[in-house]
């Protein structure tokens, strides 16, 4: 897997991928930025949410259980000092389906922050991570 980073102007940048995507970064307005795109740490908290998000859905529907709807909720503290890691990760994971079985969920929950997630597993290297779920009628 290979990405380039292009500068542009200011403090924004345009990050490609091998999957001929692109997507828009840049900083804060008193980093010289103009809050035009998305800052590369929440790229990071993404990351570990687009990452979980497909290992839990591939994990349930091989399980047979129906999902509707699934939101992965992400909530981070960061040091104070540089490096400005991340401390803390929190994922709260919101589904809706039909009959979906409490067992099940916590199990591809699991799977995917113990096992196959590799994002989430490298940043807890460095972060305390915690997860929990609700299931929604």
């Amino acid at each position: 897997m290979n990405t380039t980073v292009k500068w542009i102007n200011d403090m924004m940048i345009v990050g490609e991928s091998d999957s001929g995507h692109a997507i828009v970064m840049d900083g804060p307005q008193n980093l010289g930025g103009k809050n035009l795109g998305i800052r590369p740490m929440e790229m990071l908290l993404l990351g570990i949410g687009g990452c979980t998000t497909i290992d839990v859905i591939s994990t349930l529907k091989k399980m047979c259980q129906e999902v509707h709807t699934f939101r992965a909720e992400i909530s981070s503290e960061r040091a104070k000092e540089h490096p400005k890691i991340f401390t803390k990760i929190h994922i709260h994971f919101a589904i809706k389906g039909v009959n979906l079985n409490d067992k099940k969920v916590s199990k591809a929950v699991n799977l995917s922050t113990n096992k196959y997630c590799s994002a989430l597993i490298i940043l807890g290297k460095s972060a305390t991570i915690t997860h929990d779920f609700k299931i929604h009628k």
